[in-house]
C-alpha cells in the first residue's frame, strides 16, 4: 500500500498517473496547499520542502520498514524501480528516460509554473514577466515537438518522462500556448488524454478540484513563503 500526499496540481497527478499505469494499490491524503496543509508537522517529516506530493510506501520490501519519499521525480524513479516498470534498465535507453525527465523537473515545470504565476496569480500585471515566461514555455514546448518526431512517447518507450510531462501541458490554453502550432505534441497529448489510467487519474482529483482554486488567504501562503516565514 502507498499513501499518496497528494492535491490536484500537475506534480500531484503524475503520481496519480504512475500509480494508476502500475496498477498499485494506494490511498490519498489530501494537503490542501491553499489552507497551509503542507507546513503541518506531520507532513513536513516526510516533505521538508513543504511541498507535495509525497508517498510513504508501507511495503517497500518483506519484512522492510516504510519508506518516505517527496518530490515528484525522486517519487516517480523510485516507484519505476520498485515495480520494474517505466524506467528502462538498459543503459543509454534509461540515461534517455532520466534527460527528459530531468528536463521537465528543471526546465517545463519551474517556467511553465512562473507563466501560471504571471499570468494567472500575480496581484498585478506585469508584461515583462508575462512575455519572459509564456516565450519560454513556447520555447520549451517547440523542444518537446522535436524530440517528438516519429515517435509515440518522448523516450521511445512509454515511460516515466511521459507521465512527468504531460500534466505539465495540460494548462496549455493558460499558459498561452496552441497545441496546433506544435503537431507532433499535440499527437502526443492526445494518446496521453485517452490512456485509461491517465483518464483515472485526473477522476481520482474531482473530491478537490474545485477546493483547488487559490484563494487570496492561500496566495499569501502560497506565495510569500521564506526561511523566517516557514520556521513559525
Amino acid at each position: 500500500m502507498i499513501d499518496l500526499y497528494y492535491w490536484p496540481t500537475p506534480n500531484g497527478h503524475k503520481i496519480t498517473i504512475f500509480l494508476e499505469e502500475a496498477g498499485l494499490d494506494y490511498r490519498i491524503h489530501p494537503v490542501d496547499i491553499s489552507a497551509g496543509d503542507q507546513f503541518k508537522a506531520d507532513f513536513l517529516a516526510i516533505s521538508p520542502n513543504n511541498r507535495m506530493p509525497a508517498i510513504i510506501d508501507r511495503s517497500p520490501d518483506e519484512g522492510s520498514e516504510p519508506v518516505s519519499v517527496f518530490e515528484s521525480g525522486a517519487i516517480l524513479i523510485y516507484l519505476a524501480e520498485k515495480t520494474g516498470r517505466y524506467l528502462p534498465t538498459e543503459l543509454r535507453a534509461r540515461k534517455t528516460v532520466l534527460e527528459w525527465l530531468m528536463w521537465q523537473i528543471g526546465g517545463l515545470g519551474p517556467m511553465a509554473g512562473q507563466n501560471h504565476h504571471f499570468v494567472q496569480y500575480a496581484p498585478e500585471s506585469v508584461p515583462y514577466a508575462i512575455e519572459r515566461y509564456v516565450n519560454e514555455t513556447n520555447r520549451l514546448y517547440g523542444v518537446l515537438d522535436k524530440q517528438l518526431e516519429g515517435k509515440d512517447w518522448i523516450a521511445g518507450e512509454y515511460s516515466i518522462a511521459d507521465m512527468a510531462t504531460y500534466p505539465w501541458t495540460v494548462n496549455h490554453q493558460g499558459q498561452r500556448q496552441q497545441l496546433d502550432d506544435f503537431p507532433n505534441l499535440k499527437r502526443w497529448f492526445e494518446a496521453m488524454r485517452q490512456r485509461p489510467a491517465v483518464i483515472t487519474a485526473y477522476e481520482k482529483a474531482a473530491p478537490w478540484s474545485q477546493r483547488a482554486a487559490v484563494t487570496e488567504e492561500g496566495k499569501k501562503l502560497l506565495f510569500g513563503q521564506t526561511a523566517k516565514v516557514n520556521s513559525r
